[in-house]
């Protein structure tokens, strides 16, 4: 069974536990926080989940902040991990394939079944062996690496 990793901050607090409830039927779910709708910085929870990714405790993660945006540029900053902030099928499968990214980031206001239908095509995804690609996401970990 896969293993997920998921976390928000208040205000994307009730999309992951709906999401939580629904996967949990499918995933292994670690939820890492935050347990309320009371304010919270969300770097504090991208990098508890960034660091259960890179470490390999999960197989994927999910974060959700009120846009998505900050708790992604948070996830960004742990070694190893590549979220990205997604709204399409197309952004779902392009992330996987050409970036091999580990952590997809929602805001608060995606619908809960489309966020669940990015999700099941992000983990579904393989990543491209193509040599672009490949040479790409080398050249971001040699970056990382320094």
């Amino acid at each position: 069974m896969l293993k997920i990793g998921i976390a928000s901050d208040h205000r994307g607090y009730t999309l992951k536990e709906q999401l939580i409830d629904r996967l949990m039927e499918e995933y292994d779910i670690t939820d890492c926080g935050t347990t309320s709708t009371e304010s919270v910085d969300y770097p504090d929870y991208a990098f508890k989940l960034g660091n259960l990714v890179a470490d390999k405790d999960v197989d994927f993660g999910i974060a959700i902040c009120g846009t998505g945006i900050g708790i992604s540029i948070a996830c960004n900053k742990v070694k190893g991990i590549r979220c990205a902030k997604v709204d399409t099928l197309e952004e779902a499968i392009a992330t996987r394939v050409d970036n091999d990214s580990n952590i997809i980031a929602f805001g608060e206001n995606m619908p809960l079944e489309k966020a669940l239908e990015l999700i099941k095509t992000f983990i579904k995804t393989n990543a491209s062996n193509e040599e672009k690609h490949v040479r790409r996401r080398q050249k971001i970990s040699e970056y990382e690496d320094r």
